[in-house]
């Protein structure tokens, strides 16, 4: 009876070490599917990050936009004058540095000229406004960045 005794403990240290041995690996069928869930996953945080930067892109331009424009005012008032380019505004110190558009990554802006007269002492006209070079559209609101 020894030997059978020793054949069964064999046949299960078999059986055991058969089954340990497939627990401890994955099937390519599992890995195949935890790397589409991470490809899927990466896929939905690109979009997402393009959407971040796009945005904070916006907020840059409007922030660039509204410092310009106050620059604008500001020079017209102090001087009774209006500026006759942005680099009126840099020389006179009401800005720092003319802001590089986001949207186009280069100074370079449009200026609007107009009639527009802020005090009753000021002379002349001159630029008014500015408005980014850019003619794409805001996919987030749908004006064009040029009209902002």
């Amino acid at each position: 009876m020894k030997p059978l005794l020793q054949s069964r403990l064999n046949f299960r240290i078999a059986q055991r070490r058969e089954r340990c041995g497939r627990a401890r690996g994955f099937t390519l069928i599992e890995l195949m599917i935890v790397v589409s869930i991470i490809l899927i996953l990466i896929g939905i945080a690109a979009m997402k990050y393009d959407n971040v930067v796009l945005r904070s892109k916006e907020a840059v331009l409007r922030t660039d936009l509204r410092t310009m424009r106050d620059a604008i005012d500001h020079y017209t008032l102090d001087k009774q004058d209006a500026p006759q380019s942005l680099d009126d505004l840099k020389r006179e110190g009401y800005l720092r540095e003319v802001p590089i558009d986001p949207m186009t990554q280069a100074p370079d802006w449009v200026p609007e000229f107009g009639p527009v007269v802020l005090s009753p002492e000021q002379t002349s006209t001159g630029m008014v406004n500015v408005h980014s070079n850019s003619g794409k559209v805001s996919k987030f609101d749908g004006t064009p960045y040029n009209e902002w």
